[in-house]
């Protein structure tokens, strides 16, 4: 394009003519980092676990997609390995005979020990009134008839103190010096041998419920939650040697396990579409799968763990119940505006097809408004009403 310059009367130049600003406030503005260096597989190349969910990428504008550090917990937990368990410890049958061998064995060394005593002449002389005979006269113990009574009572005490009554849902862990020996879950009358040591474990399927836990979900919001566990002693070697109290370790993997887990969603969606903690199944079935996997190695079986209750803590309760009232009528507002719209729109049609409404902008426009204001007013003093 040609461009000529006029000079002023008189022959002198005049001054260059100022830049026109195409922009009319030009300002020098921040560019994000990674705006500029645009990389598509990013997020490819995470794991799949840990990669975050891509929400929208507006097109032109060469900018990475947005993310939201909302997710699921599959996605946004990482799987620790369970506790190492010591293979040497796992439940066997221990060494145990019917009760009946027990009784025999210490039916016969007295029995023995009787006869020996008698032999001597050494039973006192009212117990020969009682059964109605004489003893031999006495004749003095020799050292062959003490070492046969000393024997005979070991014998007894043997077969006698080994006795014990095995009772449904109960086990005995046996040690000796420090081993493990074996287990025992048999019923009824058993014999045991009285050197090893008897720890009495309960097998039965229990319940436990929590007390009010305090626990924060993934916006940090605190929590006061209840947790109500099935479970039982599956191995009760590892129960009773592999901890020191099954049933405290128990209670505190529930703490802790309900406290990851329930800080990987928030409590509430306020009226978004994001799974949430109010989901009490599939939050139940994450929370039992990791309490079963961090119990497993203590030998407790977990079969269900959910949440029985899921309150907001004291401290927060009245601004999240504000919080979540506005929810409710932002929805509610928003449902009666898109009816409004829709009713607004069907009826303006229908007025245009018969040919009662011309086709005016400006008589549209504000047939419109006033639809919209009195379809608005009617629906909302309904809604009140109701």
């Amino acid at each position: 394009m040609n461009t000529t310059t006029s000079e002023p009367e008189g022959g002198v130049p005049s001054d260059p003519p100022r830049r026109q600003m195409v922009i009319a406030s030009e300002t020098t503005t921040e560019i994000p980092v990674h705006l500029l260096f645009r990389d598509d597989a990013g997020p490819q190349t995470l794991p799949t676990g840990l990669r975050p969910a891509v929400i929208s990428r507006r097109q032109g504008t060469g900018e990475q997609p947005r993310v939201t550090g909302r997710g699921t917990p599959a996605a946004t937990a990482l799987e620790r390995p369970a506790p190492p368990v010591d293979p040497r410890l796992a439940e066997r049958p221990g060494p145990v005979l019917p009760g009946w061998t027990g009784l025999v064995a210490g039916g016969c060394s007295l029995a023995g020990i009787g006869a020996l005593l008698w032999g001597t002449g050494a039973v006192p002389g009212m117990v020969g009134r009682v059964l109605g005979v004489t003893p031999p006269p006495y004749q003095g113990i020799g050292i062959l008839v003490w070492c046969l009574l000393a024997l005979g009572v070991l014998l007894a005490l043997f077969g006698l103190g080994g006795l014990g009554l095995g009772r449904v849902g109960h086990a005995w862990v046996l040690t000796l010096c420090g081993d493990y020996r074996g287990s025992v879950r048999r019923t009824g009358l058993v014999w045991v041998s009285p050197l090893v040591l008897r720890q009495r474990i309960e097998v039965r399927l229990r319940h436990w419920r929590s007390e009010a836990m305090p626990v924060h979900d993934a916006e940090g919001t605190a929590l006061r939650v209840t947790v109500l566990v099935v479970w039982r002693v599956e191995d009760t070697a590892r129960a009773a040697l592999g901890v020191a109290n099954h049933e405290t370790y128990l209670a505190e993997q529930v703490e802790a396990s309900t406290a990851r887990v329930f800080s990987q969603l928030p409590a509430d969606g306020f009226g978004e579409a994001v799974p949430t903690l109010r989901d009490a199944e599939a939050v139940g079935a994450r929370l039992t799968r990791t309490l079963a996997a961090e119990c497993a190695p203590a030998g407790i079986e977990i079969f269900t763990a959910q949440p029985t209750v899921v309150d907001y803590a004291p401290e927060v309760a009245d601004s999240m119940r504000r919080r979540k009232v506005a929810a409710i009528d932002a929805r509610h507002r928003d449902s009666v505006l898109a009816a409004v719209v829709d009713a607004v729109d069907d009826t303006v049609g229908r007025l245009t097809e018969r040919g009662l409404v011309e086709a005016d902008d400006y008589e549209r426009k504000a047939l419109v408004k006033d639809l919209t204001i009195a379809f608005y007013t009617g629906r909302a003093g309904a809604a009140e009403g109701q």
